[in-house]
């Protein structure tokens, strides 16, 4: 393992230059590397899911309509979302290779929860969609114009990166006195108890902004929602009830992963959570969760398949 760089202060204070993660220390080698090619697989397949989705969409006007603008602009978030730390910690896994720079470290930092803050409000927004949609079906084409949409995406994308650069600030002022992250990510806690700053404002930002922007998603979530379900159970027709609760429950099975993980990771206190018990919550955050949204969202729906295959018949008769 290469040793990180040093250097020392006038003040004999040591800077840190690089981290060291430690992943997962405690599991066999043999069975890192099991995980690793389990990992790779859950990857690659969350990737390939979501990349056929967004081609999928871009190339079908059966499936341009404002739900699946959104599905589509879900499927690119959780592309980079996933990438942001799966990629990492299979080079960790399968090769031992843990040293990360400052800069790729807060670089992950930031990417991790501005994307992640870009998730919650692309899920009140798709919830919304439904909403309008099964509760206000004459008003919906009135309603959801695709500048509305187009609006909504670019507010939610925008909004998240630019409130979330305040860590980017924060950071890059910060000084180190240690080096070994017990993580596979550069998450908050770890990374602030090695820091020699004061992180108190930091702490205090994030403990007002992280639950708001959660809580406050989640809450207006579920009330579409609830919403939905309330219109649902007056359908005249039994088979449409079923289609519409199989749905729902499908899609609050996956909010209850994205939702739950991250008010146990950030809204329990640290000294509550052992660190290996927030690695296994952390995992269904970056990998489980990402590999289930294509499945659950779009490669279960009729009008996707339907979609597929004819892609599928159009490649084949090119041949």
């Amino acid at each position: 393992q290469d040793e990180l760089e040093f250097s020392m202060r006038p003040e004999n204070e040591t800077a840190v230059t690089g981290f060291i993660l430690e992943g997962f220390p405690e599991l066999d080698p043999r069975l890192q590397l099991f995980f690793s090619w389990v990992l790779l697989l859950m990857y690659l397949t969350t990737v390939m899911g979501n990349a056929t989705i967004i081609f999928l969409v871009c190339v079908d006007h059966h499936l341009q309509t404002p739900m699946y603008f959104f599905i589509c602009n879900l499927a690119f978030l959780e592309i980079w979302f996933t990438s942001s730390t799966s990629i990492k910690l299979f080079v960790i896994l399968s090769s031992g290779q843990n040293t990360l720079s400052l800069s790729s470290c807060f670089a992950q930092n930031y990417f991790y929860f501005a994307l992640g803050c870009t998730e919650f409000v692309l899920l009140v927004v798709m919830a919304f969609d439904r909403y309008v949609a099964i509760c206000h079906p004459l008003l919906y084409t009135a309603i959801m114009k695709p500048q509305l949409c187009v609006h909504l995406v670019v507010a939610a994308w925008i909004l998240s990166f630019a409130l979330l650069s305040y860590r980017l600030l924060f950071l890059s002022e910060m000084s180190f006195c240690g080096f070994k992250i017990p993580h596979f990510l550069c998450d908050n806690s770890p990374l602030f108890k090695l820091s020699c700053s004061d992180t108190s404002l930091l702490w205090k930002i994030d403990s007002v902004f992280l639950p708001c922007v959660m809580l406050g998603s989640l809450c207006l979530t579920l009330a579409f929602y609830i919403c939905i379900l309330s219109c649902v159970l007056h359908l005249p027709a039994a088979s449409g009830r079923k289609k519409a609760l199989t749905t729902c429950s499908s899609h609050l099975i996956t909010l209850s992963i994205a939702y739950g993980s991250c008010i146990t990771l950030y809204m329990c206190p640290a000294e509550d959570v052992s660190l290996r018990t927030n690695r296994i919550v952390a995992l269904l955050n970056t990998v489980l969760y990402p590999f289930l949204n294509p499945f659950i969202y779009s490669l279960r729906n009729k009008s996707v398949m339907l979609a597929l295959s004819k892609s599928i018949a159009r490649a084949r008769t090119k041949l």
